[in-house]
């Protein structure tokens, strides 16, 4: 059952976030204004040492999720967004949600299943939270069809981006059409009836399809048939077009397809045409410790998952209710499963629509540029990487610092170095035709000791790992997949040269994947570095994943699973002794585990000030009277995705600061190895603190966590003109930055 859209005003024009109240738990409140929590004070924390702590302390996770992708939404919604990346912004939510609910509402479900789904932290039972996530994806869904069809599609519509329909093209566009229809989409189609010879067919996972009602002539019977429409064809089928330069018109492939279908049913009345399309379980299970070869195990896995049971229905709002019948019991979906939405359905098609080349309408064209300490004065050759380390540490910002200058350069010319030895480096995602790739080979096929440390298991890039990762062993280069029961998350590579003086060890430690392409749309943190302690810590790090060292210890590093919840905690409670004086800033993806939450509220409550810089998911409450009453929670989005982690404590000079890998998840503390590395270097310490202090700024356009878990849109000023944009601003900086470089 779905739930009635909001107005779209509510969305478009609010100059705060649109509220969810049908996601919030409505749970009675004490006299104190808490909420009253079915678990019992302390019960959730998983430590019992905060039994003084509040049970309703937390968040719920799965409804802070979809509180984050509404702010999505709410981009695609600002009308001061260029309009093609407003149209990126209700592709991305819609991504973003096929992947929730194909892991995050898959998995909450298997466990229910078998018996095994806990009270979460929040204090909702399993079955709550799966009712909290139908009704607020049911609003939130209903709300970016009609955000599509009632605002962006007609402003598209006016800058000649047209969307056109069957019946509104020419007869000489519908001739042409039929001719390719017959040429290149005809002979991939497989029409599947169901009767008493052709069972109800295997609808995959975010397929397109077409429920097709057929009517014998002959003896007036009713069939069902369906129609996939296929993935490899371009879905946004352009068209000619004589209007001038930037006409663009369209015409989508299930509607070309509902147009043609006599070619695939001769002798058959097409009565009606619904298209629908079904979510399903697509999480792994992988069980390594049975395995005798782990790629083995997960490519039979991977064939395994496009069969997991279906967790979302989504139909044509028009679908007569007996093809919607027939599609639920065969699907065995539930009533609360089905999501009736205007069409076209499947938004994530709009990327294509935002690739045009549009620049009046689209964010100002980005141009990375080289770290000055990287680029070569007066000289258009690229800069020697490793010869630059040895000046010092250089701390890497991208987007805003190009990564193929530096990163992919450094991995380059370290394979084309003879004096270099060794290189070892930790994969987790990368592109298909990387570059990185390409550099391991080569120095592999030179002699080198080449060593890549695959996770092969990252999630939807597993069968892109399972690729490259073959490719590499077959170019002589030892491949291992990590820890056993663990993920490899951690970014780091490790570069061994002979020198004068001995061998050095040149070390990049990151927060962002060796991607080349994400790079551009990511905001990440690196460290390049020869410093001796970090190479030793590396080294023993690599000597853990590639042999047996449990027992190692490091020294500039904090390595999960071992030492990072236990690390950060310590340096949390070394802040909360300070009182008002103590200062903890973390910036992070997502904060949920408990441990590391108990412990900012325990500092906040010493009178330390806490701020967190959060994108997505934030299980803390702030601003709770005498629990968390000096915690800000900050939410930034924009043209790039918030993606860098630091872990800040102390004021001045003398704080303490981390960048690494690991987000404050159960996941990344306990089942992945993830490091995170300290910075030193007093003007790297600085730019990292001026950066904390510009996000929680009022001057910057933000979201704002409240303390029953409400996100405040903070984008206009007093007199309503628009604040900073930091990402924006962080531009113009690094750009400025270049000029002294040039001068000298």
């Amino acid at each position: 059952m779905t739930t009635s859209p909001r107005s779209l005003p509510d969305i478009v024009e609010s100059s705060s976030v649109v509220p969810l109240p049908t996601i919030r738990a409505q749970r009675p409140r004490a006299a104190n204004g808490r909420f009253i929590s079915a678990a019992s004070p302390g019960s959730a924390a998983g430590d019992g040492d905060d039994e003084l702590l509040p049970g309703d302390r937390f968040l719920d996770r799965e409804v802070s999720w979809l509180q984050f992708n509404e702010r999505v939404l709410q981009l695609a919604a600002d009308p001061d967004v260029p309009l093609l990346e407003r149209a990126r912004f209700l592709a991305i939510f819609a991504s973003n949600l096929d992947e929730f609910f194909m892991v995050r509402v898959a998995g909450l479900k298997r466990r229910i299943a078998t018996g095994i789904a806990t009270r979460s932290a929040s204090g909702l039972e399993p079955r709550e939270v799966l009712d909290e996530i139908s009704r607020g994806a049911h609003e939130l869904m209903e709300r970016h069809a009609g955000l599509y069809r009632e605002v962006i599609a007609p402003a598209l519509e006016r800058e000649r981006i047209t969307l056109v329909r069957w019946d509104e093209l020419t007869g000489k566009e519908q001739k042409s059409l039929g001719e390719m229809f017959r040429s290149t989409v005809y002979p991939v189609l497989t029409p599947l009836a169901v009767d008493p010879a052709h069972p109800f067919p295997y609808i995959s996972g975010l397929s397109l399809n077409l429920a097709v009602i057929l009517i014998n002539p002959q003896t007036g019977a009713e069939h069902f048939a369906r129609v996939k429409v296929p993935p490899l064809l371009p879905r946004f089928i352009e068209l000619p077009s004589d209007d001038g330069l930037y006409a663009t018109r369209y015409v989508l492939l299930e509607e070309l397809i509902g147009n043609h279908l006599q070619y695939l049913f001769p002798g058959m009345e097409v009565h009606e045409t619904y298209t629908f399309r079904v979510t399903r379980n697509e999480d792994l299970e992988v069980e390594e410790d049975d395995a005798e070869n782990l790629l083995t195990a997960l490519e039979k896995e991977l064939t395994r998952r496009r069969f997991g049971p279906p967790v979302r229905l989504e139909v044509e709002s028009e679908m007569d209710d007996h093809v919607l019948d027939l599609l639920t019991r065969e699907l065995r979906v539930q009533p609360s499963e089905v999501y009736r939405l205007p069409s076209p359905l499947d938004l994530t098609a709009l990327n294509t629509v935002a690739d045009l080349d549009r620049t009046e309408l689209s964010y100002p064209p980005f141009v990375p540029t080289t770290h000055p300490t990287l680029a070569p004065v007066e000289s258009a050759a690229p800069g020697n990487i490793l010869r630059a380390m040895r000046s010092g540490d250089i701390l890497l910002h991208h987007p805003y610092d190009s990564f193929s200058t530096s990163v992919q350069a450094f991995i380059e010319q370290a394979a084309n170095d003879p004096q270099v030895l060794a290189i070892k480096q930790t994969l987790y995602r990368t592109s298909g035709d990387s570059p990185i790739i390409d550099a391991l080979i080569d120095a592999a096929e030179d002699g080198k000791q080449v060593l890549a440390v695959v996770e092969i298991k990252a999630r939807f890039d597993e069968e892109n790992n399972i690729s490259w990762a073959r490719k590499l062993e077959h170019a002589g280069v030892h491949v291992v997949y990590g820890m056993v029961g663990l993920k490899t998350h951690a970014k780091l590579c490790l570069v061994v040269r002979e020198e004068e003086g001995g061998l050095r060890r040149y070390c990049h430690v990151g927060t962002g994947n060796y991607n080349p392409k994400t790079a551009r749309l990511y905001e990440d943190f690196g460290l390049l570095t020869c410093e001796d302690t970090i190479g030793e810590d590396l080294t023993r790090l690599f000597n853990q994943l590639s042999g047996m060292a449990p027992k190692s210890k490091f020294k500039r590093l904090l390595v999960a699973p071992r030492s990072v919840r236990s690390g950060l905690i310590e340096l949390i409670d070394a802040e909360a002794a300070k009182g008002a004086d103590g200062m903890i800033r973390f910036k992070v993806n997502s904060i949920v585990d408990e441990a590391v939450i108990d412990a900012l509220y325990r500092a906040s409550m010493a009178g330390a000030s806490v701020d967190v810089w959060v994108r997505g998911i934030c299980a803390i409450r702030p601003g709770v009277p005498d629990l968390s009453e000096t915690v800000r929670v900050r939410s930034v989005l924009g043209r790039f995705l918030e993606h860098s982690r630091i872990f800040a404590f102390g004021r001045g000079k003398s704080a303490t600061v981390y960048i690494g890998s690991a987000d404050m998840m159960h996941r990344n503390l306990d089942r992945r190895v993830e490091a995170l590395v300290s910075i030193t270097d007093p003007q790297q310490l600085k730019t990292l603190s001026t950066l904390l202090d510009r996000a929680f700024s009022d001057e910057i356009s933000s979201w704002h966590l409240q303390p029953g878990g409400q996100w405040h849109r903070h984008h206009l000023s007093a007199e309503g003109t628009p604040l900073v944009d930091i990402q924006s601003e962080l531009i113009d900086s690094y750009r400025a930055r270049r000029r002294p470089g040039r001068r000298r």
